[in-house]
């Protein structure tokens, strides 16, 4: 296997661009919007950075998505179509590789993969900065992505009135079955979003900003809040009966103590407090929470924000909303990635090896989600089945149930008189393998 992945590793970025543009034409994948996202994979070894080569993503400390900072790590960037989730690119890169630094470079890797299609970048908000919004302005690069959090100035979102905004006709996948009184609902609204570059005096960048509401992160958030209040003022009225006591005799103790608990658990914007000591010196705790901050939070609640340049003409607030959505299907190969495509833990002694492994587990991942397209597409409009699962409720199959399903298949050895046979124990087997068009010329199904 170690001398494979040597083999592999000078060519990663001819089998990253040759093999998805391969599988786009082959069968016929819509690549006209792709959403980009990047991960991380912990590693364990020392891995030196003396002895990894240079020409190859170097294995080291970064931002881990598992917060495991005690490892060492590699990144991987995923493309995935709209059209069925694909991922069409991957590249791997540093341990200590900034996500905000490497969306250009993928950009060109899909422009050129999309060729004369037209092409729409969705991203996450590490696609926002400013020198990145600058060159796929520059390239006419259209693109969708949130802003984050730190680039809206305080009290927009609370000034905003979910009434005046207007409702989004489309339903998540996750409600298609709910009562409509029960479903996520979505209200958009439009103004303009400016960047402002590093140096003084320079170009500044204006935006269509699309102000979008969602009720049920307004209730997530309401549910968190709550949550948080309620573990805060647990503590803190456990600090009160405690001041004055042998662990917090002093005010500077108490003082500490309390101011912990409101960075701990996330409410020193709202949390009003005070230690009082009576004549001899014993110290008291008196608190609250201040009921207007608290009121303003409420008032965001449910509030996100994405940036555009695409014209009016082309996709208006709802619907700019609703290709963002599609962003989660990335989120969802990576689960693939990492559930049922991980591979038994191995040992590789250079950097070189990692990168060209998981380059073979993209190309695995391609293989697997190709897989699901086809099946679905199969089926039809609908996209579900029977038989998956032992209650025979219609679902739509993914790749792991497709696959758990024919990984019970077995290949009967023949001779020359009695060629091999592949053994069908149930209908649902049959029915996949013809959803992928494989014509099973005999079967046999096992004696009993």
């Amino acid at each position: 296997m170690a001398r494979a992945l040597d083999a592999i590793a000078p060519k990663l970025e001819q089998v990253a661009g040759t093999v998805g543009a391969r599988a786009i034409a082959e069968f016929g994948i819509d690549v006209s919007r792709c959403h980009w996202d990047m991960t991380s994979m912990s590693v364990h070894g020392a891995y030196l950075e003396e002895d990894q080569d240079d020409q190859f993503p170097v294995i080291k400390y970064g931002h881990p998505k598992d917060r495991r900072t005690d490892l060492k790590q590699v990144q991987v960037g995923l493309a995935v179509t709209g059209d069925g989730g694909i991922p069409v690119h991957a590249r791997v890169f540093d341990g200590g590789a900034a996500e905000v630094s490497q969306v250009v470079g993928a950009m060109k890797d899909l422009r050129r993969l999309a060729g004369r299609q037209k092409f729409l970048l969705v991203a996450d908000a590490k696609l926002v900065s400013y020198p990145n919004i600058a060159a796929l302005l520059e390239a006419k690069v259209p693109f969708i992505a949130p802003v984050p959090a730190v680039r809206v100035k305080d009290g927009v979102y609370a000034a905003l009135d979910p009434g005046q905004a207007a409702v989004v006709d489309w339903v998540p996948a996750r409600d298609a079955g709910k009562d409509p009184a029960e479903r996520e609902i979505y209200r958009v609204l439009e103004d303009v979003h400016t960047l402002a570059g590093p140096r003084k005096g320079g170009p500044i960048l204006t935006l269509r900003r699309i102000l979008v509401h969602s009720t049920a992160n307004a209730a997530g958030q309401r549910a968190a809040r709550a949550k948080r209040l309620a573990k805060a003022a647990e503590d803190l009225d456990k600090l009160a009966r405690a001041a004055g006591g042998r662990h917090y005799r002093t005010a500077e103790k108490v003082a500490a103590r309390a101011g912990v608990i409101a960075a701990k658990r996330r409410v020193a914007a709202c949390l009003s407090w005070h230690v009082h000591e009576d004549e001899a010196g014993v110290p008291s705790l008196e608190w609250g929470f201040d009921q207007d901050v608290l009121d303003a939070e409420a008032k965001a609640d449910g509030w996100y924000a994405l940036i555009t340049p695409l014209p009016a003409e082309q996709a208006d607030p709802a619907q700019v909303l609703i290709q963002y959505k599609g962003q989660g299907s990335v989120e969802r190969r990576y689960a693939d990635f990492k559930g049922p495509l991980a591979v038994t833990p191995v040992f590789v002694q250079h950097n070189r090896r990692a990168a060209a492994l998981i380059q073979v587990i993209c190309l695995a991942l391609l293989v697997f989600c190709l897989i699901e397209r086809q099946v679905r597409q199969a089926l039809g409009p609908e996209q579900t089945m029977a038989g998956l699962y032992p209650d025979n409720r219609r679902v739509r199959p993914t790749g792991r149930m497709i696959l758990h399903h024919l990984g019970e298949l077995n290949l009967r050895i023949g001779n020359v008189t009695d060629p091999p046979t592949v053994q069908i124990t149930r209908g649902v087997q049959l029915h996949l393998l013809e959803l992928l068009g494989i014509e099973v010329t005999q079967t046999r199904w096992p004696q009993t």
